[in-house]
């Protein structure tokens, strides 16, 4: 028996109209060529020409698929994926969660469950050892997430629950799916497509669990040991992603203000020292060894709220990027957030926007209050955003298409790339990370490439990983490497989400190298090498790019807003000043292009299909 053999192999179709569910099985051969989690996902999405079908239409895609290591035991695997097309940039699609999700459906042997059709009234659709259930919900309808989850929990004790918010009910382009109450699947509207749906909550009750050989489980011990003791862990286990914010203002890659500035005065109010005094519990994912979630509470006054979080990216885009330095306020619309059901990165992103149009003119609502830092009028806004009332029917909509229906004027203002939001990277400073949101086929994001090998100056992972361009490589502001840097580091993060292993055990710090993730792999039955593991990750990013092309896409899409391209940056060290500027974001993509194997166009040569067993593909 193979490795191939042992994995999740059930694929579970359910027809929401119907209320019908069959079961098939997942071809070894597929789970060689794309191991889980992201990889099935889109190949299930291309077999069924997810191009053809409209984001939010009655025959939408909704793809979840579990990691290959979820429920095994392995350390910080129990990230699950969603897929489909995206209502908000309206290309391939998909958002990554922790949480219990992942692990249960590998529990019960599920690869796969791919959701279609409309119910017709609110549902629940519950899988367990009784099979899959379509039951109607409408008591739940218009709830949030928090007491969604809770009487969903309360039904089906120790059950995994994604849900989404009154935003996703409300088709709104940047809602998310809620995992567990604490973890977002946030990018690219997915909650939207579950809303479209009718569809209030997935539910997947405990399994029977997944047998691995006794040698895998020595591996896992070990694997957990590498994690702790990697640099950078203990910070992560001490005070989650929050440490990052007082880093990131000091080199200047702290993006305020809609990304014209790199850093703040008034970052000791927010950095992970001033959040820990509202930090009521440290949280973790099922079997993760680093922990890095935390429980935060306002215990009273106008921002009183509980919530998870919040991450750097939501302190980023909900703090400095609207200039807002109140710490309630800022833990208030995280809450918020979280509770109606929305992505943090495109919500802030986008009142940005509407902030920075405001000090030109162009906007003039109450609801923006004094502009710049009033984080009362930001924390208002978040419901409105979530129901689509007054100011939030546009910001709803997302940077794109707000700036398209207030006009020219205002496109300069709208940083997205293929129609997602910018996250909280300085492009001009961190220009792995600029090449990177180029390049993404989800649109902008921090997470497909996770390039951090340069800024976080990992110089064994760059000496192992990227000799050919060692040490050139460990210089954030050196162009010319990052081309290989980016594809590199796109490919181990595609094959963390295919296995379901959370990227800060991989690609983040590198505590795990691929040969580590490839070995936990063969112990399953088999052989898989590190040069293999990291191919299946190239095949996954051209398959994806190849449903980019279907719906459209080419090389003119891998671009970066002019204001990070023509702008120069000024960061202000004490007396002195850097600025900084991104000389040639062509001459990088043509670096990238050709590394890839692509041509001019963005689009994968034929013989880079053929070698990766993508020559019969067929898009439109």
């Amino acid at each position: 028996m193979s490795w191939a053999d042992a994995s999740p192999r059930r694929v579970v179709d359910v027809d929401l109209t119907s209320g019908r569910a069959r079961e098939t099985r997942c071809a070894p051969a597929d789970v060689a060529a794309y191991l889980g989690g992201r990889g099935l996902a889109a190949r299930r999405l291309a077999d069924r020409q997810v191009w053809d079908r409209e984001p939010l239409g009655a025959d939408a895609l909704l793809v979840l698929a579990s990691g290959l290591l979820n429920g095994t035991g392995w350390p910080a695997a129990s990230r699950v994926q969603f897929a489909f097309r995206s209502p908000l940039t309206e290309v391939y699609g998909y958002a990554n969660a922790g949480g219990s999700l992942g692990p249960r459906l590998a529990a019960h042997d599920i690869a796969v469950l791919e959701i279609a059709g409309r119910a017709a009234r609110p549902s629940v659709l519950v899988i367990g050892t009784s099979g899959v259930r379509l039951l109607d919900a409408p008591d739940l309808w218009g709830r949030e997430t928090s007491e969604t989850t809770m009487r969903l929990r309360g039904q089906y004790p120790q059950s995994a629950v994604a849900c989404i918010g009154p935003a996703g009910e409300r088709l709104v382009p940047l809602a998310a799916v809620i995992v567990d109450g604490e973890r977002a699947a946030a990018r690219c509207g997915g909650g939207a497509v579950l809303g479209s749906k009718n569809l209030k909550a997935i539910v997947v009750e405990e399994g029977g669990g997944r047998r691995v050989p006794s040698a895998f489980r020595v591996l896992a011990r070990a694997a957990t040991a590498k994690i702790l003791a990697a640099p950078g862990v203990a910070d992560l286990s001490r005070w989650g992603t929050p440490f990052l914010v007082a880093i990131k203002n000091e080199r200047g890659d702290l993006p305020a203000a809609n990304h014209r500035r790199g850093s703040v005065s008034f970052v000791r109010q927010i950095d992970a020292d001033a959040l820990e005094a509202y930090r009521t519990e440290s949280a973790g994912c099922p079997g993760c060894p680093i922990r890095c979630g935390r429980i935060s509470e306002v215990r009273g006054g106008r921002y009183q709220s509980r919530s998870a979080g919040p991450e750097y990216e939501t302190i980023d885009a909900l703090g400095p990027n609207c200039l807002c330095g109140d710490a309630e306020a800022l833990l208030y619309a995280n809450a918020r957030c979280n509770e109606l059901g929305l992505d943090t990165i495109s919500v802030g992103a986008t009142i940005a926007f509407a902030l920075e149009c405001r000090e030109h003119g162009l906007l003039n609502d109450p609801a923006l209050g004094a502009g710049w830092g009033d984080a009362g009028a930001v924390a208002g806004l978040i419901d409105e955003i979530a129901r689509r009332e007054g100011m939030g029917a546009l910001l709803a909509l997302g940077t794109r298409a707000a700036a398209a229906a207030l006009g020219d004027a205002a496109l300069p203002y709208a940083l997205h790339v293929k129609g997602l939001e910018i996250p909280g990277q300085e492009p001009r400073v961190a220009k792995s990370f600029g090449l990177g949101h180029a390049t993404s086929n989800r649109g902008a994001d921090h997470l497909y490439a996770l390039p951090t090998i340069d800024v976080a100056h990992l110089d064994a992972a760059a000496k192992r990983h990227l000799a050919s361009v060692y040490p050139d490589v460990l210089d954030p502001g050196d162009e010319a490497s990052k081309p290989a840097l980016v594809r590199f580091s796109e490919e181990y993060c595609a094959a963390s989400d295919a296995l379901g292993v959370c990227k800060f055990t991989t690609a983040e710090l590198y505590a795990l190298d691929p040969q580590d993730l490839a070995d936990a792999v063969c112990v399953l039955g088999g052989a898989l090498g590190a040069g293999q593991l990291l191919e299946a990750g190239e095949r996954i990013v051209n398959l994806e790019r190849l449903m980019n092309a279907a719906c459209g896409l080419d090389a003119r899409a891998d671009n970066l807003p002019a204001r990070f391209t023509d702008e120069p940056l000024a960061v202000s060290h004490g007396q002195t000043e850097t600025v900084h500027e991104m000389d040639s974001l062509p001459a990088m993509l043509r670096g990238y292009y050709a590394l890839r194997g692509w041509g001019e166009d963005g689009l994968p040569r034929a013989e880079t299909l053929t070698r990766l067993g993508l020559s019969n593909w067929r898009g439109r």
